[in-house]
């Protein structure tokens, strides 16, 4: 779900900030109003339904997760009280039991009690498979859940789960936001819900009212745990466009613009009262082959792909500085990062030695051709930004040099982005090639996006890469909390997804922000920017 804005694929977020007279739907405004700037209309504003970052973002406004990560990478409590750990008991020896301790003065914005009833009920709504929850990694890995008071929360674990803290109401790359159990708990499923539209949550920021495909209101929640936010209220307004955001922002209509585009970053460069911002994050942008659908299922043609893009031309020509060249999906973010990896070379002569020798030889019109199938695949890719229009073109003309003739087709975001069971584009498996942007979770655990049983609608594997040695790889890294042997399984991960090239990696990317310079205490922490939305002021 943590489908992320690389290199604009999908820009999902601009906020902006205005302080006009009066608002037009009857909230006070004052300069300590917020407008946020959205490229996408989400579908809904259920925290664990979300389907995309802008709607896990909007979700972040409203309700809280157990632990956070602040703008450092460190972890701090959130509803939890404290963070549990090995040093102070809340993580057991064995690694199989987690407690955790709620703050007390948490109400809902209703006015009823948050408690740890409400935790169980959010992992029982989440492992509920009439709920079009997009994953379910981490939570499943749990046995059952105990709540001896109403401040104290047990999770029983059937295995040793390294990332448990980081993943289960964490922040993740599914961060699943905790639900009220006293307005869902009497539904058989929570999918098509009042609640969906008109959330209750325990965050910072109440929802007030949803204009759809115009814009969502929220006010401050004067009742929230960590005091009154430092603005009064809060307006997403849906602006489909990334160049209208460049414009917006730049007359400063729009004041913060959330993980902008390259292009709009670099066209901000001096624009006078914007301050632009990068945040270092676990954040890969790729080309994903689906491996499960001919004649993708070879290797030997998705490697000959990746040898046929000039990847580094790719990142000079569309980052502007802002992205790297990628080795695979982890970025130089994690402690598991390798560094002795280095990225797979741009060699189109030996790409079409692979393609000759795997049977497709070029036709009378230049395309290649075997057993009578023109080599002529779809890639996808979100609409709305100029970037990623330049990046499809730019791969479109490398790989007619190859003798491949690849189509292209755009999708709203949050078609291209639905959970299986909604028809979603990728996580249907509906394609070929996919441009695709990830934002992953604070631990290096990236078993949602490469394991066999985590192809969607169990987890993230968008690319339904299967292989017995990324298994192994795997459990190695999930079983143990000591780093030294995680590091070294994460090593061969990588290395597998070299070899067997389930993605052509293209760049690893800092998130990008442009503000208005009064702006105060905007701290992204590389995975999510609400984490401290309560502070935000001018």
């Amino acid at each position: 779900m943590r489908i992320a804005a690389a290199c604009g694929i999908a820009a999902f977020t601009a906020l902006a900030i205005t302080a006009c007279s009066k608002s037009s739907e009857g909230l006070t405004a004052t300069p300590e109003s917020l407008r946020i700037a959205i490229l996408i209309n989400p579908t809904n504003l259920n925290p664990i339904l979300a389907q995309n970052a802008i709607e896990s973002f909007v979700d972040g406004l409203m309700f809280d997760l157990l632990v956070t990560n602040d703008q450092h990478q460190r972890q701090i409590a959130d509803l939890a009280a404290i963070v549990p750990s090995l040093a102070n008991g809340g993580i057991s020896k064995d690694g199989l039991t987690l407690t955790y301790h709620l703050r007390h003065n948490v109400k809902w914005q209703d006015g009823a009690p948050f408690s740890s009833r409400d935790v169980k009920f959010t992992w029982r709504a989440i492992m509920n498979p009439r709920n079009n929850a997009v994953s379910r990694r981490g939570y499943d890995q749990i046995a059952t859940i105990d709540t001896p008071d109403a401040y104290t929360v047990v999770m029983h674990m059937k295995r040793l789960f390294p990332p448990a803290v980081d993943t289960i109401f964490g922040e993740s790359d599914t961060p699943y936001r905790i639900l009220p159990a006293h307005l869902l708990a009497s539904y058989p499923d929570i999918n098509h819900v009042p609640f969906d539209s008109a959330p209750v949550g325990t965050g910072p920021y109440s929802f007030v009212r949803w204009l759809r495909g115009d814009r969502i209101l929220l006010r401050a929640n004067p009742g929230y745990f960590r005091g009154r936010p430092g603005l009064n209220e809060v307006t997403l307004a849906i602006i489909p466009d990334d160049q209208t955001m460049s414009a917006q922002l730049r007359s400063h209509e729009a004041g913060l613009g959330i993980e902008i585009t390259t292009s709009n970053f670099r066209d901000l460069a001096g624009a006078a009262g914007v301050t632009r911002q990068l945040a270092l994050a676990p954040a890969y942008t790729a080309v994903i082959f689906n491996t499960q659908r001919a004649p993708f299922d070879d290797v030997r043609l998705r490697r000959a792909l990746v040898l046929g893009m000039d990847r580094a031309a790719l990142v000079r020509n569309n980052t502007y500085g802002t992205g790297t060249l990628a080795v695979a999906d982890l970025s130089p973010y994690y402690w598991a990062f390798d560094s002795a990896l280095h990225p797979e070379p741009y060699d189109p002569a030996q790409a079409k030695a692979l393609l000759d020798a795997d049977g497709w030889h070029t036709g009378p019109d230049g395309v290649r051709v075997r057993n009578g199938t023109r080599l002529a695949p779809l890639l996808v890719y979100g609409l709305g930004s100029s970037a990623v229009r330049s990046i499809v073109a730019q791969i479109q003309q490398m790989y007619r040099g190859l003798g491949v003739d690849l189509q292209v087709k755009g999708f709203d975001y949050s078609t291209l982005y639905a959970a299986a069971q909604s028809g979603g584009i990728l996580n249907g498996g509906k394609f070929d090639l996919a441009m695709y942007a990830w934002i992953s979770g604070s631990d290096p655990d990236n078993s949602s996006q490469w394991s066999c049983g985590m192809i969607p609608p169990a987890g993230n594997n968008v690319a339904r890469y299967c292989s017995p040695a990324m298994e192994a790889a795997q459990r190695l890294a999930l079983s143990t909390f000591d780093r030294s042997v995680r590091s070294h399984a994460y090593a061969t991960i990588q290395a597998l997804l070299l070899r067997d090239a389930p993605a052509a990696f293209i760049y690893y990317q800092s998130l990008r922000y442009a503000h208005v310079s009064d702006l105060q205490n905007f701290a992204p922490n590389g995975i999510s920017e609400a984490w401290n939305a309560q502070e935000w002021r001018r």
